[in-house]
Order: C-alpha cells, then structure tokens, then sequence
C-alpha cells in the first residue's frame, strides 16, 4: 500500500517522542542493551485488520535492522488467534516500538471493521458509504485509510479540497442560491477547481439548488426516509446525491434503498470500537 510519507513520517517521529522522553527506563534496565529476540502480533477479535502497512514503516524508524514477517496483509479478514506478523531483533527496539504500533493498529482494524459491515450492507444496492471530518484530531490521514482499508470511500480530507456549503454557509449568506454564488466567484476570482456540494435541508432549499443549478453534488441532511425518496425523485439523476444525519448500522439499507449516491457517516470515524490484539515475546536469542 502507498504511503503519503509527508504525513506518516512526522508522526511517527513526534508520536515516538512523546512516548519515549529522555528513555525507556523500564528496559533499559531490565535488559541488556544488545540482547535479541521475537515478537508476534496476535489478534484477539473477529474483524478486519487495518494499519500493517503502517507498522512496517514505524519499525523501520525505530530500528532498520529490525526483520519482519508479515503474515496477513491490510484489508484481511481476521479472527481471534490469528498472528499477523513476527518481528524480530533488539529487544529494547522492538519494545519502543509495541505501543505505536498497536495504538494504530487498533484504532485503524476498529475503523476498517466497521466500515467493512456497512459495506457489506450495502453491496446488493448502488449506495456507497462515505466517511466525515469528524476524526480525532493529528489522526485523520491514518482513520481515512483505515475507512479506505474497510472499504468505504473518502469525502474530502479537508478544508481546502472541496467547496461544501452546510447549512451555517447558507444562513450566513442569506440562502441557497447566494451562497452558491459567491462560492462561484470565490473559485473563479482565484483559478480553482474544485467540485461544490451543497447541504439542503428541506425541499424548498433543494428547489431553490435546482433552480440556481452550478454545483455537482446535493447533500440531503437529516431527512427522513419519505422526504430523502421525495427528494431523490424530485433531483432525478441531474446531480449526485448523498444522505447524511442519524444514520446508523439499524438504519443505512433504509436510506440506501431511497436511491442516493452515498450516505455519510461520521459514527465511522468516532464511534468504532478498537480492534483488540497484542504484541507478545515469542523467543529469545534467535539465531
């Protein structure tokens, strides 16, 4: 898996700083400096494994000389007893390493499993389950991958890649159509090309969109399932919708069965549950 290493590489280095102060006193002194050794990385809960691509990169910070054996790639489906990968070398090494390794790892199989069941929900319709900027802050390259990993797909990353007006935008700009405006002239006064969607919260704001026209995506929010099919019916394929608001596992056939593009779910990214596992010593001086 291709890495944006702009992003990975100074987190590993300040996540690492953080954690290790002036030294790992714990090991340094219970165990010698030079001494070898394995570990295993052994899963403990049915899911989707997210974040091995990462640890890869994290081991090469920490030591070069460290040795892997990967043995389940990212996107794998995995149950509890499963070993992912060995790794071996200097013990103190690998130690430093543990703790970043399965903070990620974790975090990111949590994501990747959750997202996986919505996708799966999804595969008899022509709905696909889109991720939100609701991620933990320093942490949303690696939460966006892990989505991808689950199969889901990335709304944008951020601020800057996309015009999206919500709601706050179009009362702060007195409606639907100004708002839009000003966004065209926004992009057009300094050469961007950037897609816009816009958030409606009714049929009278979605009428007054059609009307104005110029965008490329309509976001239909906290609709309920007779208004979202209305609305779907009204748009008629003109452009590309997505459902957001009070969408859950319970819910999401329901919404995707109303005909959208895509449904949005923040719950992705900040009500998962982490994917148990531990990195455990699997033999000592290894030849």
């Amino acid at each position: 898996m291709q890495l944006d290493k702009t992003v990975l590489l100074p987190f590993i280095n300040q996540a690492l700083k953080e954690d290790v102060g002036d030294g790992d006193h714990t090991s340094l002194s219970i165990i010698p400096p030079s001494q070898q050794g394995q570990a295993q990385l052994i899963i403990k809960d049915d899911g989707i494994l997210a974040g091995i691509a990462v640890a890869i990169e994290i081991f090469k910070v920490v030591d070069s000389n460290l040795i892997l054996e990967i043995l389940l790639e990212d996107g794998a489906e995995v149950k509890n007893g499963d070993i992912a990968f060995y790794i071996s070398g200097n013990v103190h090494s690998i130690l430093l390493a543990e703790r970043l390794v399965l903070n990620l790892m974790q975090r990111m199989s949590g994501i990747a499993t959750t997202t996986n069941k919505i996708v799966k929900l999804l595969a008899h319709t022509h709905t696909q389950v889109l991720d939100t900027r609701k991620t933990t802050p320093g942490m949303r390259y690696f939460e966006k991958l892990a989505v991808k990993i689950g199969g889901g797909i990335n709304h944008r990353f951020g601020l800057y890649d996309m015009i999206l007006i919500k709601d706050n935008h179009v009362d702060f700009a007195g409606g639907p159509a100004k708002a839009i405006a000003a966004s065209k002239n926004y992009l057009q006064s300094n050469n961007l090309n950037l897609p816009i969607e816009i958030e409606v919260r009714n049929l009278k704001e979605l009428n007054e969109v059609l009307l104005t026209g110029g965008i490329d995506r309509i976001l239909l929010d906290n609709f309920d399932i007779e208004h979202l099919k209305n609305a779907v019916k009204i748009i008629n394929g003109r452009f590309i919708t997505e459902a957001s608001g009070e969408i859950t596992e319970a819910n999401v056939v329901s919404y995707a069965a109303c005909g959208v593009n895509y449904v949005s779910m923040g719950s992705l990214t900040h009500s998962f549950k982490s994917l148990d596992m531990s990195l455990k010593a699997f033999r000592l001086n290894f030849k």
